[in-house]
C-alpha cells in the first residue's frame, strides 16, 4: 500500500530533525557562532503549516525558524552555509541562525524580537489587498508572544480590515523557561483572538495531517477574503530553549513522556498501522 502524501510529510519531518540535530552538533563544536534555537519535537507544525501554502504566499517565522524554512522549500546546503557564516549562505552568512531570510522561497525571515513578525506579516497582508497579488501572509510565534501588546494590536488591525493573514501560535508549554500556564489565568490562548472577531481554532500540533488539512483550508479561505484566522497548535520542544539551556525547569520524566506522542513517532506508527512502510522515507 502506497501512502504518498503522508510519507512526504514524514520525510520532511525527518529532514528537519536531522538538520536540527546536525546544527546542534556544529554549535556544540563551536563551528556555529551565537545563540541557536532548535525545533526538535515541533517538526509537524512547520510541515503541516506549509503544506497548503502557494509559491507567492509570505511566511514569517520566529528565531526558531529553521524547520519552517526547510518546509517552505529552502535548500539545505545554503541553509547550513548561512548558519556557518559562509559567503554562499542564503544571506551571505550575515543572517546566521536567528535572522536569515529567503524571499525567493516565500520565506521572509526569522525575527528575534518576541512576536516581532506579527505586525510585519499584517503589513504584508495589507499590501496584498492593494497590489492585487492575492498573497496570504502566514506568521508563526510562540505562546509567550501572546503576551506582547504588538501582537494583540496587529491581530485587532487584521480583524478590523479582514486581512488575508494566518496567525499560528506554537504552544510548546514553555515561554522560554517558564510554563505558559504560570503566566496566564486561562491557558486557552485561542480565546484572545476570538474576542477580537478572528476565527480561532486549537489543534493537536503533533497531527501533521490534520494541520495540513485545517491550515490549508484557512489559506484558501483567506485568499478568498474570509480572513484572518488563528491557530493554536499544542506541541512540545524536546530540547532546550536555546543550546546551553540546562532545562532544570522540566519535571522528571517529561522528555520520556514525549517519545510516543511526538510527531515523527506518531506518523510513523500511523503509517505502519495502515500498512505503509515508513522505512522507505
Amino acid at each position: 500500500m502506497t501512502i504518498t502524501l503522508p510519507l512526504e510529510h514524514l520525510r520532511q519531518m525527518w529532514t528537519i530533525r536531522a538538520f536540527e540535530e546536525k546544527v546542534r552538533d556544529l554549535r556544540l563544536a563551536d563551528e556555529i557562532a551565537g545563540s541557536v534555537h532548535l525545533c526538535i519535537g515541533q517538526e509537524s507544525t512547520a510541515v503541516g503549516g506549509c503544506a497548503g501554502l502557494r509559491p507567492h504566499d509570505a511566511l514569517f517565522a520566529t528565531y526558531r525558524g529553521h524547520g519552517w524554512a526547510i518546509a517552505r522549500g529552502v535548500p539545505l546546503e545554503p541553509l547550513f552555509a548561512e548558519l556557518l557564516g559562509r559567503v554562499h549562505g542564503v544571506n551571505g552568512g550575515r543572517g546566521g541562525s536567528a535572522y536569515f531570510s529567503a524571499g525567493s522561497y516565500g520565506f521572509y525571515g526569522e525575527n528575534s524580537i518576541v512576536g516581532g513578525g506579527v505586525p510585519i506579516a499584517v503589513g504584508a497582508a495589507l499590501a496584498s489587498r492593494h497590489d492585487g497579488s492575492g498573497r496570504v501572509a502566514v506568521v508563526v510565534f510562540g505562546d509567550g508572544a501572546m503576551n506582547q501588546g504588538s501582537v494583540t494590536e496587529a491581530m485587532n488591525f487584521a480583524a478590523a480590515f479582514d486581512l488575508p493573514v494566518i496567525f499560528i501560535c506554537e504552544n510548546n508549554t514553555y515561554s522560554e523557561l517558564t510554563p505558559i500556564a504560570d503566566m496566564v489565568r486561562d491557558p486557552d490562548l485561542s480565546k484572545r483572538p476570538a474576542a477580537l472577531g478572528i476565527e480561532s481554532t486549537r489543534l493537536d500540533g503533533n497531527d501533521v495531517l490534520l494541520l495540513a488539512e485545517q491550515i490549508g483550508a484557512a489559506v484558501g479561505a483567506a485568499a478568498s477574503g474570509s480572513g484572518p484566522f488563528f491557530f493554536e497548535l499544542s506541541t512540545q520542544r524536546m530540547c532546550g530553549h536555546y543550546i546551553g539551556d540546562a532545562e532544570q525547569y522540566r519535571p522528571a520524566g517529561e522528555l520520556d513522556s514525549y517519545l510516543d506522542i511526538e510527531p515523527i513517532a506518531r506518523l510513523s506508527g500511523e503509517l505502519a498501522a495502515k500498512g505503509g512502510d515508513a522505512g522507505d522515507v
